[in-house]
């Protein structure tokens, strides 16, 4: 169950122009690609890296994004603002069952164009932690949710 690399930073922010703006002026990313779930999204790169995602945050945030992601904090200013971590992962039966054993609850989630099968759990402060496995690894384990079959 090894955990390999820190992937990307959610901030949930109340101006998603205003901060990609920001991002890409002040500190050179760039807007890429990103998947389709439903609900606004920027992914900014660094290289070929999605390092930072940007969401509305804000007690007004869509069914589908909260559907999806969870809303732990309705903050869009100062560090309440980051959602949640994300780490790509190997070993999923291994660490749903060390997980389980552990008596951590998570959700099972899967971005089926970006070929990822993702575990949502907190940490012991309510840090919203997402460990993000290759659908590969998820055959016969069903999901709880796709973000493709949220509502358009």
């Amino acid at each position: 169950m090894p955990v390999s690399h820190l992937e990307h930073f959610l901030i949930q922010t109340a101006d998603l122009k205003a901060t990609r703006d920001w991002y890409v002026d002040m500190l050179g990313f760039r807007e890429g690609p990103h998947p389709d779930f439903k609900f606004p999204v920027v992914w900014l790169y660094l290289g070929d890296n999605d390092v930072v995602h940007l969401t509305e945050g804000g007690k007004d945030v869509s069914a589908n994004r909260k559907a999806y992601l969870g809303q732990h904090s309705e903050a869009t200013q100062g560090s309440g603002v980051i959602d949640h971590m994300a780490f790509r992962c190997t070993g999923l039966r291994g660490m749903m069952e060390h997980l389980r054993d552990k008596k951590v609850e998570f959700r099972q989630r899967m971005v089926s164009d970006q070929g990822l099968f993702q575990l949502f759990l907190f940490d012991p402060n309510g840090v919203k932690v997402e460990l993000n496995f290759s659908n590969t690894e998820a055959q016969g384990i069903a999901p709880e949710l796709m973000a493709s079959a949220l509502p358009a």
